[in-house]
């Protein structure tokens, strides 16, 4: 019998770390069958010759959760040799819900993930009331990779607790309730579960997100749940200034770890020049927890974002902010960028950075008005500097100028490669952090492994290929408990990605689409140099091109 795929003289880096090897790859009902010198036919036979053949990428951090119901392709992922997304993280989603609840769970993905409402109400299908509805209705539509789903808190807690669940704790009735149905989710396969502290993350009203309200003794219940079930993940949203664990989160990570005796990642691990030593600091403070399975996580990419000043979520982490988000018609967002208490409050926020503390790295990208087309490319620093301003100022009334319509870059973390090299290279971080789905309007950062591959392990050698590939494959796949994917061994599934390692890369900066419901702007990361993305043995993305086969699975724990 012909094998259904075979791969002939490639460069097979396993996903172990183990040293690259001259091997043909076969594939047979998308698994594969054997890896060596390998004679017979094949249906479908690709020549590798001078490119990798690498398990197929996991990415770990995704808030794909309702595109998935409009985009089966699940882009930009397979176009970067990703073949598993884990999505639901952050404490986000939109299951359970009942039909009632709808429009609060959109709201909340509207602030929190900066995805417009306009597009969920297009687009998400709403098939579902609870948590394994969700996953079956993901199934039956097709994806064209792997779906992983983690548990996110918020839903779960609206679900049992209503409204109350933005203004306070659970009782210890709706934390049972509450843990029940976080038991069925993972009965029915999650990864785990997720949640957030984090101050920019505001929900439905402008009011804390749902999951922000925990309380210790909630979290002890529904860690002790993966501690029962002696499976699943953890994954919370900590560093309320990024990078800087203070001495509550320090507390929390410790109870999560301790309660669930399961593996716990923690964002957000960037490098900031602000705060020079925030990552050192915080590598040495949470040893102990890291020893015991706390895994911080980062992203290899410079961040910089578009800032759309009706969505200005780049500021949602500074207190002064909260404003914004309350009443977000225009003119009560106008109000609130021209009074005077704001911007004084503004001011002294920044004295404490959040997010950013230097106008040099925020620029005018886009306006409407013709008169300020002159500012288009300017630092706010330096327009501020020719109008006797500060930044603030400056920053506020050219926003006001061009009736909210105008769009600044906001470039803040990840600069420095010294430190970037320092990071990547420490095996304790998990590398992810890709936010697929999310902060569609703004920027796009799930293009992450190209440019790991591209800048990191060719240009910079922070990382040799084969570590380079592990931490994309099986060390994803290691900490969620993913067993049969993240290597490429006989007996696993054939999730594989192919690509030259002498063009694979992609910029750090994302390029405008109009393809979300309703012809809405996105910005997506096209890559290079990925020559195949292969899902269960079937070619998803072959030579820049999304071929139409949908042959990915909701993955289950």
């Amino acid at each position: 019998m012909p094998y259904d795929l075979l791969i002939r003289n490639g460069t097979v880096v396993d996903g172990t770390g183990a040293a690259a090897r001259q091997s043909d790859v076969a594939v047979s009902a998308g698994k594969i069958v054997a890896i060596g010198k390998i004679d017979g036919s094949a249906r479908q036979t690709i020549d590798a010759a001078d490119c990798v053949v690498a398990p197929g990428f996991i990415d770990p951090h995704t808030h794909y959760d309702a595109q998935i119901f409009w985009d089966a392709a699940v882009t930009p992922s397979p176009w970067h040799g990703v073949t598993s997304v884990v999505m639901g993280n952050c404490g986000v989603g939109i299951a359970p819900c009942r039909p009632a609840d709808r429009e609060i769970a959109m709201r909340d993905l509207v602030n929190v993930e900066a995805i417009p409402f306009d597009v969920l109400q297009k687009g998400i299908t709403w098939e579902w009331e609870t948590f394994p509805q969700f996953m079956d209705a993901a199934e039956r539509h097709r994806p064209a990779v792997n779906l992983g789903f983690l548990a996110p808190l918020t839903p779960f807690r609206h679900y049992v607790m209503g409204q109350a669940s933005m203004e306070r704790a659970a009782t210890a009735e709706e934390t049972q309730g509450i843990r029940a149905l976080l038991a069925e989710a993972i009965d029915a396969g999650a990864f785990g579960f997720s949640s957030t502290v984090l101050n920019q993350h505001m929900g439905f009203g402008g009011r804390p997100l749902a999951c922000r309200n925990a309380s210790r003794a909630e979290y002890i219940a529904y860690a002790n749940v993966l501690k029962e079930k002696n499976k699943g993940a953890i994954e919370v949203a900590l560093t309320r200034q990024i990078a800087v664990l203070e001495d509550d989160q320090y507390e929390l990570l410790e109870l999560l770890v301790t309660e669930s005796r399961r593996p716990v990642t923690f964002i957000a691990m960037f490098d900031r020049d602000d705060i020079p030593e925030a990552v050192r600091d915080t590598l040495r403070k949470a040893a102990p927890l890291i020893a015991r399975g706390a895994r911080p996580q980062t992203s290899p990419l410079p961040l910089t974002r578009e800032v759309n000043m009706r969505n200005p979520f780049a500021f949602a982490a500074f207190p002064s902010w909260a404003r914004v988000f309350v009443d977000q018609s225009k003119s009560a967002q106008a109000g609130v960028y021209a009074d005077r208490a704001f911007r004084d409050h503004f001011r002294e926020d920044l004295k404490k950075p959040m997010t950013f503390g230097n106008w040099s790295r925020v620029r005018v990208h886009e306006v409407r008005s013709p008169a300020l087309k002159q500012f288009e490319g300017q630092s706010v620093a330096d327009i501020a500097r020719a109008q006797g301003k500060d930044g603030v100022d400056a920053f506020l009334d050219l926003t006001l100028q061009d009736d909210l319509e105008i769009e600044f870059t906001l470039s803040t973390f990840n600069h420095r490669v010294d430190r970037m090299k320092e990071i990547l290279s420490n095996r304790d971080i998990l590398i992810g952090l890709g936010d697929g789905g999310a902060h569609v309007d703004m920027l796009c950062d799930s293009g992450y492994p190209t440019y790991l591959l591209g800048t990191w392990v060719r240009e910079h050698q922070a990382l040799t290929l084969e570590e380079g590939v592990r931490r994309l494959s099986s060390d994803p796949a290691d900490f969620y408990g993913i067993k049969d994917r993240g290597r490429l061994s006989p007996g696993l599934a054939a999730d594989i990605t192919i690509f030259d390692p002498h063009t694979v890369g992609s910029t750090n900066r994302g390029e405008r689409r109009y393809d979300l419901p309703g012809g809405a702007k996105r910005m997506v990361m096209p890559s290079r140099g990925i020559l195949y993305t292969i899902v269960n043995g079937a070619c998803v993305f072959a030579d820049g091109t999304l071929t139409g086969a949908q042959a990915g699975q909701v993955l289950r724990s």
